[in-house]
């Protein structure tokens, strides 16, 4: 497929902007969500509800409780006790966690939560024939065990300063993972049984029906009835937003902006650490090339992204790790935007401007492919753009629009238009898997680690200090060299922090504030987050 030189397609927006108005008459406005009931459309498929197989890893289902809960708030969340009565402590060096759980607990099917169900959770989640997609992520724990009924410790292979992120997934019953059995089949994935706030009630393919726990721990939610649809398209979602169908959904953003001025209805933009960026596999004769992977860098015009994909809802990034982790942040690490700089840097390199204008190095063309998503817009936005300002500096990038099961294969050879962000509560989860060579190896961790198999030794010994250290101040220094290092020697482009858009009806529920999101940004994020939270004045 050849360069595909267009910007964003507003065609399709217009089109939607027109069904919108048409319907803006019947829009109901000023609603007030009933306390029995809140429907959302979510473009995300419903079902797949097993923590075993990493469902809820960041601490969103409404089915479960993991050990803690997030925090919400502006910028970094904290940690909260949840099946845990206090905030687990680490021996000196970080590979003793001990955590004294919460008495008085039971699952929905009206068993008792104790000691056991904890061991069996994270046992089965370590367990090769779970063949749980979320096994890497728990590869620093060695074993888990109960000391008693109420305590349980974690015994780690290395010191590992932030498991309690690790802490935020979903406890189920022990009896439900008493035989090992593969992850994907287990029937919790379309019947969960959790300690959490809502229990699911009725499951078919474009709908989910939760009710309120009623004897939920914490005390029983407010809001009774929650209906999750299935609406993949995003122009069918916002439609029967406009119709008034629904009581809220998440939304591109160009396209969420279009709701701004109706009575009614609010649009929010929650801050993520969700990341968007190019891959430059190493094995690229092109892409891999260091002197590229530089000019690349700077010839992308990250803010002209935000403003014309993202409609103003982003951050520009240069690393995984964004502004909001303070201190750990370098603010010098970055990269300006600067296209005649990168064509010397290409010129420097060997990289001559035909007569076509595009370069070549020893008989090479200049030209390579990025692969993304075929069903996701703003990706597909985000590598027109970029190919665009590659062009701008003679390289010429083709553009492949795939399904996952396309791109998988090819992915360490090709460039892809890639995402992450899935646990963004510490440095270490964010960056770690990314940028460390480790991921290198066959068969470590997912194909989705370190697809540009870059290496990069300071990166490396700065990734490990801070993973391991207890000291707040040496993660901070070490994550600030890492990202030095990385931008001295780049080996992915990234673009963007996304900010996720929802919109919602108008109500009088107070709600908590916002918290910072991952990658993943359904309707079980944004304002709906806490939504066991909620209360209404009578």
């Amino acid at each position: 497929m050849g360069l595909i030189r267009s910007g964003v397609p507003t065609f399709a927006i217009a089109a939607v902007v027109g069904t919108l108005l048409v319907t803006s008459c019947s829009t109901p406005s000023g609603t007030s969500t009933a306390s029995d009931g809140l429907v959302l459309a979510d473009g995300y498929e419903l079902g797949g509800y097993n923590p075993v197989a990493g469902f809820g890893a960041a601490g969103e289902a409404k089915m479960y409780d993991g050990l803690v809960s997030l925090r919400g708030g502006e910028g970094m969340p904290g940690f909260e006790p949840a099946l845990a009565t206090s905030i687990p402590t680490a021996n000196a060096d970080a590979t003793l966690w001990t955590v004294t759980l919460r008495g008085g607990v039971t699952f929905s099917d009206g068993s008792t939560f104790d000691a056991a169900d904890v061991v069996a959770t994270y046992k089965a989640i370590l367990d090769p024939a779970s063949a749980s997609e979320a096994k890497s992520s728990f590869d620093m724990i060695s074993d888990v065990v109960a000391l008693d009924q109420n305590t349980v410790e974690f015994r780690l292979a290395y010191s590992y300063a932030p498991l309690l992120t690790k802490m935020l997934i979903g406890i189920v019953p022990s009896e439900s993972v008493a035989t090992p059995a593969l992850a994907a089949e287990s029937t919790l994935n379309t019947e969960p049984i959790g300690t959490g706030p809502y229990t699911l009630v009725d499951l078919s393919p474009d709908r989910a029906v939760f009710a309120a726990n009623e004897n939920y721990w914490d005390g029983a939610p407010e809001i009774k009835k929650l209906t999750l649809l299935y609406v993949p398209d995003d122009n069918t979602r916002a439609q029967r937003m406009a119709s008034g169908e629904i009581d809220g959904t998440n939304l591109p953003p160009l396209l969420a902006n279009t709701f701004e001025s109706r009575d009614g209805m609010s649009v929010t933009a929650h801050q993520s650490a969700d990341w968007r960026g190019v891959s430059l596999p190493t094995d690229n004769p092109v892409a891999g090339d260091p002197a590229m992977r530089m000019a690349l860098n700077l010839a992308a015009n990250r803010q002209s992204m935000i403003d014309n994909v993202l409609g103003g809802h982003g951050r520009v990034a240069a690393t995984p790790i964004p502004e909001v982790y303070g201190a750990s942040y370098n603010p010098d690490a970055t990269f300006a935007y600067d296209p005649a700089k990168a064509e010397q840097i290409l010129t420097d390199a060997g990289w001559i401007e035909g007569s076509d204008g595009i370069r070549s190095k020893d008989g090479r063309r200049a030209q390579f492919t990025i692969m993304y998503n075929s069903v996701d817009t703003v990706r597909r936005d985000l590598a027109q753009a970029f190919a665009s300002d590659a062009l701008g500096i003679g390289v010429e990038v083709d553009l492949e629009a795939l399904s996952w099961d396309r791109i998988d294969p090819r992915i360490n050879r090709d460039s892809t238009l890639l995402g992450g962000g899935d646990e963004p509560f510490d440095p270490d989860t964010q960056a770690y898997d990314a940028l460390n060579s480790a991921s290198i190896a066959p068969g470590v961790g997912s194909i989705y680690d370190n697809p540009s198999d870059y290496s990069n030794q300071v990166v490396d010994a700065g990734l490990d200090i801070g993973r391991r250290s207890l000291d707040q101040a040496t993660r901070d220094a070490a994550y600030r060299d890492v990202q030095q290092a990385y931008v001295d020697d780049p080996g992915y482009v990234y673009l963007v922090f996304l900010d996720h858009t929802y919109v919602s009806k108008d109500s009088d529920w107070t709600m908590s504030g916002p918290v910072l999101e991952p990658h993943a940004h359904g309707v079980t994020w944004g304002p709906w987050w806490s939504l066991q939270t909620w209360t209404q004045e009578q």
